[in-house]
């Protein structure tokens, strides 16, 4: 699956996306991707944790704030950040 990082996320991530796989017979939950996510060096990673907190996500378009959401193989994640005004 691939995950795209948007506004805070991207800067606390330090890339604009990342393909992430979990190791074979585990759950492919949204939580579980994140948990294989690496911020670039340099960045912190408390930084990003602390931005996860407040995203929610686009699954193959389709928003969602559970991380137990089940996520197909090769579906696009779009880690969204709350913007001003919303």
């Amino acid at each position: 699956s691939t995950l795209r990082f948007f506004a805070a996320a991207r800067t606390a991530v330090g890339r604009d996306d990342q393909r992430v796989e979990v190791p074979a017979g585990e759950r492919p939950t949204i939580g579980r991707l994140l948990t294989e996510v690496r911020p670039v060096e340099g960045v912190s990673a408390a930084d990003f944790r602390d931005v996860l907190l407040r995203c929610s996500f686009l699954v193959d378009g389709l928003t969602t704030r559970d991380r137990e959401q089940l996520v197909p193989d090769g579906a696009v994640i779009d880690v969204m950040p709350p913007f001003a005004g919303g």
